[in-house]
């Protein structure tokens, strides 16, 4: 259910606004389809969560295709141009290059990196506000980027981190697949952090793109010894605050 200044509206009456068959489409049929209904305050911030879910999408996909490498936080790596390497394994952001800078040279230059699936769903996220914000404005906003996992993370994307549980999983959310029985001797299967692509995809760092069952399997295979337990997704999600992300956005204007 979507409302728009306190009042439902139909699919066909926000539909125009859209392009039919586009994964926008795909992504406002989805939101108006959800059992959870979803307020906004003007079609301008509908428009701005759908724009930037498909960015979360895009640079997803991108990430993906960048060569950046899979590592457990004690073997992280990152370009020392634009990041120091915190002994915990995280990438601070230097104090002298611009994060809007910073966060392409992770898409361009992803052989230079190397992390676990936690980091990687905060460089998506990240990413994804770049495509949408001015350079200017989100150098300003995101002046002291630390990527690691939940336990470093910008207040507005905070929600990512604090899962609540839903039966409406829409492209551009974080999703997590769990593996109960994990191998000791392997914990960073513990699970998999991933970012819905609509479609019945996902991405996952060091995994792919691929389905559900596929990511199952690979968790599957790296259970205890003798566990028939099986590896399954967490009914939860991890969503960015759009709204407050849409009205910084809009004063800068």
């Amino acid at each position: 259910m979507i409302k728009i200044a306190g009042k439902v509206v139909e699919l066909q009456d926000i539909g125009r606004d859209f392009p039919r068959g586009g994964v926008e489409s795909m992504i406002i049929q989805k939101i108006w389809g959800a059992e959870e209904s979803f307020e906004y305050s003007s079609i301008d911030e509908l428009r701005f969560e759908v724009e930037l879910r498909k960015s979360t999408i895009e640079a997803a996909v991108e990430l993906n295709s960048s060569g950046m490498g899979f590592a457990i936080f004690e073997k992280s790596r990152c370009n020392t141009d634009y990041w120091k390497r915190s002994p915990d394994g995280g990438f601070v952001l230097k104090s002298n290059v611009r994060p809007s800078d910073a966060m392409r040279d992770i898409y361009k230059n992803g052989s230079l990196y190397a992390t676990e699936c936690a980091t990687a769903i905060m460089i998506v996220f990240y990413k994804a506000v770049l495509t949408l914000y001015p350079d200017a404005l989100y150098d300003k906003v995101f002046s002291n980027i630390t990527l690691m996992n939940w336990h470093h993370i910008d207040p507005v994307f905070g929600s990512i981190g604090l899962m609540k549980n839903t039966k409406d999983f829409l492209p551009g959310d974080r999703g997590y697949f769990i593996n109960p029985d994990v191998d000791p001797l392997t914990p960073h299967w513990q699970g998999e952090n991933v970012i819905i692509l609509g479609g019945g995809s996902y991405y996952g760092h060091g995994i792919g793109i691929k389905n559900a069952e596929a990511i199952i399997e690979a968790l599957n295979q790296n259970r205890a010894r003798g566990s028939n337990k099986s590896a399954y997704m967490l009914k939860k999600v991890g969503r960015v605050n759009y709204r407050k992300l849409f009205r910084t956005a809009k004063s800068y204007h």
